[in-house]
């Protein structure tokens, strides 16, 4: 399947773009940057130039999209930078992939758009799924709930004879060298995240190999045309980013999810994927006691940060 991948050189955008060529798709890299060590071919585009966008389409003639590209951190810009710039990109890029003949288009969105993060946020109930409520608050996480809106809307325009368009959440992504010790999106490591629970509270202790969100993405191309279209899907580990049970921790460093968080024992994660597994049969395979390169202490109260000793499959 030709495959065009845009926001190429990006944390999930690397691993997908691996992860899709080692599946035998033809891909096609897109970003405004080139990627250090590229897995597939390369094309230094700016998206949010239209003509440039449908040239490149018209061009490659792509079977399916994959859209990644965008602002990818809250706060990281303006905030008018934020929404203008994803919302427009997602649009731009799904009506270039619909006019060139797609049959299948993918766009990410992200857990943010529940509004977690906020003194006023509760959740309804735990473990969290796709028909919670989403209440952004940031121009981030209203990005992506109106590009979720885009899918939804050219869906709808497609019908059942069109190509299939869908989105997907993907829960705070951990690339494989940041299993290694690389800083994390939030400018701290796997280790120190695990180490001082505050730390991953702030994203409800979730998280993804990105490699496991390439598998997803391999899953659902395949799985498209079966689907109804505008389906949204989280796509998260099956356990928590903590050394002890959200049940155990949530009333110290996250109150937010109130109750509902006693239900999650073990090492259960605060996102459920069970649609993904339902719809696709997707689950995913990596887990961060398997894959960090650490003996990570149990609490904050830990002396000394974790010494990788190992490191997981690269």
């Amino acid at each position: 399947m030709r495959v065009v991948v845009t926001g190429s050189a990006g944390r999930l955008g690397r691993s997908v773009v691996r992860g899709l060529t080692d599946a035998g798709h033809e891909v096609a890299a897109v970003d405004r940057v080139p990627t250090p060590e590229p897995a597939a071919s390369e094309h230094l585009v700016d998206l949010a130039d239209q003509a440039a966008t449908d040239a490149l389409f018209a061009e490659l003639r792509p079977d399916a999209l994959v859209h990644l590209a965008g602002i990818a951190v809250p706060f990281s810009a303006p905030e008018r930078d934020i929404i203008v710039t994803n919302t427009t990109l997602g649009y731009g890029v799904l009506a270039a992939a619909s006019a060139h003949g797609a049959t299948r288009v993918l766009a990410a969105s992200s857990p943010t758009i529940l509004g977690y993060g906020i003194p006023s946020w509760r959740a309804r109930y735990a473990p969290l799924d796709e028909a919670h409520p989403v209440s952004p608050w940031n121009a981030y996480a209203l990005s992506k709930v109106v590009i979720e809106q885009e899918v939804a809307m050219f869906g709808r325009a497609a019908g059942t004879d069109g190509p299939v368009f869908g989105a997907f959440r993907p829960c705070y992504v951990i690339s494989p060298e940041e299993w290694q010790g690389a800083l994390t999106q939030q400018g701290h490591t796997v280790a120190e995240r695990l180490a001082d629970p505050a730390l991953a509270a702030v994203s409800l202790f979730n998280y993804v190999d990105a490699r496991d969100a390439a598998g997803f993405v391999d899953t659902w191309l395949h799985a498209a045309p079966e689907l109804p279209q505008g389906e949204t899907f989280f796509v998260g580990a099956a356990d928590a980013m903590a050394t002890r049970p959200v049940a155990e921790l949530w009333r110290e460093y996250l109150p937010a999810l109130g109750e509902a968080g006693d239900a999650l024992t073990g090492d259960a994660p605060v996102f459920s994927v069970a649609k993904a597994e339902s719809l696709l049969g997707w689950t995913p395979k990596r887990r961060w006691r398997d894959e960090l390169a650490a003996e990570v202490p149990a609490g904050p109260e830990a002396s000394a940060r974790p010494t990788p000793t190992t490191t997981g499959a690269p």
